[in-house]
């Protein structure tokens, strides 16, 4: 009874197992994609090709009845080599399923390994996944699920990969990449990042060519020193050469390096001796100093922390109630080490056709040398200075004031220095106190010109007042001529205070009605208002040459007295005897 009771469960069982419909193939949409195969058409495809296996097993009720292939397998497929734990061979689709110890070897000189791995021998294509490693001799490839297609040859992720390129030692992460074998060429677009021993590189598409060691940028990406993370490149277009660590950058570009930014249509930037350049619109901003410099073409040089800016350049330092205009024909921006204190300065310098305007100073010189840090700008080549109704020339000028630029405190003169002041500037009147030497300082208090010093063969012509106290009326006392190894001018309220002549002095007052006006200049006087810069574009130009100012001068007490003298003598030639000539 048991034994019958047995074999009708048996036969049950089996009945059951017969009947019951097998799981069909079902295939990732990625295997279904075009893609040109290497099969001539009207050609049956190769067939995949059973090499080994521990065990084969075939049973009707799994895998639509194909082969179950366990142990050691090995399938080949057209120069391919798959190794595998377990293999299902569907053989009418031409496919294999396959997982444990996935290794596969391609002829391209790939090789791959992953946890799990189908493969299409129709299509030519294979999915990997589960910790997927794809290697060739210079670079690792490893992501979780990875799609391989034979006949582009190309290895493509979309759920995070890492990049390992063993030539240059660097890093890859990225969430989506494309391996082209034959081109050995890499595009991420997505959000990636490139790390070697010296640079990390983020973006979001990057071209990378391998095989040229060359990085095309489309997107916005950044190359960052990791010693100094205040230095990097950024642009939206362009490439980097990553063995030679250049960089050429093509849209809205900038280079960081010390603090500084460059910025400009066409750029370059070397890594290795840290020199870079740029063409059109070129911007070299400087945060730290208020400071930024305009022009056609830049070049930096990061090592030497300087800067050459050309082709109609311009400067402008940005103060909190004015600010600062600087042109030449070239401009250099440059910081060193002071010897004496340690400190590190700002220097900038420019050449040929130096012009320099603030609201209240203005100068012009063949060069101009300006210390950033200390506030002295030196003017060289027949210099002028203008700062109110003072013009002072001479060989070399140097003006000195407060680190911000806010206020001049003084002006120092060398070589043939000669200061004009307008005595008052509320008229026209050509009256102007004048003083030279070969050395002269002029000190400014609360930007008021407050004292003159004048050292070496000086000499002065000023106008002397006198105001009357209650009335405050002011009555022209004459002019005075100075000439004494030395000259102290003292101001108050734009006026001349006091004249001190020492070494040798000779000082002489004469009233105005004895003082001719070609006496009341030195031969050398020139009030230069055609040179003068009236608004910051002046700078651009050789010279603004405007109109001369005219001004009116005052001679009816010299006329006047002029015409006592001539009647006078007129009257005494009257009185001389008139001598009658015989005829």
């Amino acid at each position: 009874m048991k034994r019958i009771l047995f074999l009708f469960l048996l036969i049950c069982i089996t009945g059951a197992a017969q009947t019951t419909p097998t799981t069909p193939l079902k295939k990732d949409p990625y295997f279904n994609q075009s893609s040109a195969p290497k099969t001539k058409p009207g050609t049956t495809p190769e067939k995949i090709k059973l090499i080994h296996a521990d065990s084969t097993n075939v049973r009707p009720e799994l895998y639509e009845g194909n082969p179950f292939l366990k142990g050691n397998v090995e399938v080949h497929h057209q120069g391919s080599i798959f190794k595998g734990d377990e293999v299902v061979l569907y053989q009418k689709e031409n496919f294999i399923k396959a997982k444990g110890n996935i290794d596969i070897t391609n002829p391209d000189g790939t090789h791959l390994t992953s946890n799990e791995a189908e493969y299409d021998g129709n299509t030519r294509k294979a999915i990997a996944k589960g910790n997927v490693v794809l290697t060739d001799p210079k670079q690792t490839i490893k992501t979780e699920t990875l799609y391989y297609d034979r006949n582009a040859n190309t290895a493509y992720f979309n759920d995070g990969g890492v990049i390992n390129v063993h030539q240059d030692n660097s890093v890859i992460t990225t969430k989506i990449g494309t391996y082209y074998v034959n081109e050995q060429r890499i595009v991420f677009d997505s959000n990636y990042r490139i790390v070697n021993d010296e640079y990390i590189t983020d973006g979001k598409n990057v071209n990378y060519l391998r095989g040229e060691g060359i990085a095309v940028f489309n997107g916005p990406t950044t190359v960052t020193n990791k010693k100094n993370p205040s230095n990097y490149v950024y642009t939206e277009q362009g490439r980097y050469l990553m063995n030679s660590k250049e960089v050429y950058l093509k849209k809205n570009s900038r280079i960081h390096y010390n603090g500084k930014i460059l910025t400009g249509d066409d750029m370059y930037f070397n890594q290795i001796t840290g020199f870079g350049k740029a063409i059109g619109n070129v911007k070299l901003d400087d945060p730290a100093e208020n400071r930024y410099i305009l022009g056609g073409y830049g070049e930096i040089y990061e090592k030497t922390d300087s800067a050459v800016i050309t082709e109609k350049p311009y400067a402008i330092k940005v103060l909190k109630t004015d600010s600062v205009y600087i042109a030449a024909k070239k401009i250099l921006a440059y910081q060193k080490l002071d010897s004496k204190t340690g400190q590190k300065k700002s220097y900038m310098r420019a050449f040929k056709q130096a012009r320099m305007f603030k609201t209240n100073a203005q100068g012009r010189s063949d060069s101009l040398a300006y210390n950033e840090t200390d506030g002295v700008m030196h003017f060289v080549g027949k210099p002028i200075f203008w700062a109110g109704e003072r013009q002072v020339t001479g060989d070399t000028i140097r003006a000195y004031s407060t680190p911000d630029m806010q206020r001049i405190d003084s002006v120092r003169v060398i070589g043939d220095a000669f200061a004009i002041s307008k005595v008052d500037s509320l008229n026209l009147k050509d009256e102007f106190n004048q003083v030279k030497g070969k050395i002269m300082t002029i000190y400014f208090q609360e930007g008021q010109l407050k004292e003159a010093r004048v050292k070496g063969n000086a000499q002065a012509i000023t106008y002397a007042d006198n105001q009357d106290e209650k009335t405050k009326k002011v009555d022209r006392i004459g002019i005075a001529y100075s000439t004494c190894g030395e000259i102290i001018t003292e101001f108050e309220e734009k006026k001349v205070q006091t004249i001190t002549c020492n070494i040798g002095a000779l000082t002489d007052l004469y009233p105005m009605s004895k003082v001719a006006k070609a006496k009341r200049f030195f031969p050398d006087f020139n009030w230069n208002t055609k040179d003068r810069l009236q608004r910051w574009r002046d700078i651009f130009l050789d010279t603004p040459n405007y109109p001369e100012k005219q001004y009116i001068s005052d001679n009816t007490l010299y006329d006047a007295a002029q015409g006592i003298i001539k009647s006078k003598e007129d009257a005494e030639k009257a009185k001389e005897p008139k001598r009658v000539k015989k005829e």
